[in-house]
């Protein structure tokens, strides 16, 4: 008997169902608990079947469009003859852990799961994590590679490459700014609603465990860059674009969900500042963020 379970992340239906299995349950997915609703009369976002007999599309249906490092494993993207896609998802030993197929609005996916408990919980988080940033391309969704703190109503997101500061700048908000607190620590999702960006906490939040089911205004977007002196600058839209693009999950072999996605990115420029944050891992750098981003 399948095992359905129905989520709301970000204010979207999300649809899970495990095929009988003596591996594969909602084991793989704690994090996903928060986000647990009874049933939901919202229009289905994305469906994902988890089944293990899933094989692999015959080659002459498919053809190579790359391998990418996501900086935890590689993974292999195929284009299918009918417009969807084929995953490979593999772990940093570059072993497999998941076989991910998917119709071309990502709207209908499966997968199969590969090896041992923690294979399969990574192999699954990165399938969920890819269909939520594609299939939210049509529908001015983005996931978002950052830290995310709220304040007074409204959420502050923190971007970087991995290991600049994210967390640290986060981590001095919530100890010096009264009234701080958490919203997610890794991949926070923007929506744009009625034409107003919202950020919300989501399922996936890195090395931290802030998995939280809530919703703030988005105040600002701050890039960290370490200096010797802490000064804060608000880019004009050009460079507000190149600073927040590399964050946002995207596919850029992908023409229709790659324009999408940027005109998601110009619809938060127009609504949101941009900042570079040139700082010290100090109270004096949160506190002149604070000041000049705060709305």
């Amino acid at each position: 008997m399948d095992n359905i379970n129905e989520f709301s992340i970000a204010e979207l239906h999300v649809r899970i169902i495990f095929k009988n299995s003596a591996y594969n349950d909602m084991r793989l997915l704690p994090s996903f608990e928060p986000f647990r609703i009874s049933e939901s009369h919202d229009e289905l976002f994305f469906q994902l079947t988890i089944d293990d007999s899933l094989k692999p599309i015959a080659k002459e249906r498919r053809e190579r469009i790359r391998k990418f490092d996501t900086g935890n494993g590689d993974t292999i993207v195929d284009k299918l003859d009918d417009g969807g896609y084929q995953f490979i998802i593999k772990d940093l030993n570059g072993a497999d852990c998941c076989l991910l197929i998917t119709n071309k609005d990502f709207s209908n996916c499966k997968c199969a799961l590969n090896g041992n408990y923690d294979m399969r919980c990574f192999g699954l988080n990165n399938a969920l994590m890819l269909i939520f940033a594609f299939a939210g391309s049509q529908k001015q969704v983005l996931l978002v590679h950052a830290s995310l703190v709220r304040k007074n109503g409204y959420g502050y997101a923190f971007i970087a490459k991995s290991g600049t500061g994210k967390s640290t700048q986060v981590s001095m908000w919530l100890r010096y700014i009264p009234g701080c607190d958490l919203m997610n620590d890794d991949n926070p999702i923007i929506r744009i609603i009625k034409g107003k960006p919202y950020i919300y906490g989501g399922p996936w939040s890195g090395k931290t465990p802030c998995y939280r089911n809530v919703k703030a205004e988005l105040g600002a977007i701050t890039r960290i860059d370490r200096a010797t002196e802490n000064s804060i600058e608000k880019l004009p839209p050009i460079e507000a674009f190149a600073s927040f693009l590399p964050s946002c999950s995207s596919m850029k072999w992908d023409i229709e969900i790659f324009n999408n996605i940027c005109n998601t990115i110009t619809k938060v420029i127009e609504t949101t500042g941009i900042y570079t944050l040139h700082c010290l891992p100090n109270k004096e750098a949160a506190i002149i963020c604070q000041k000049m981003i705060s709305k």
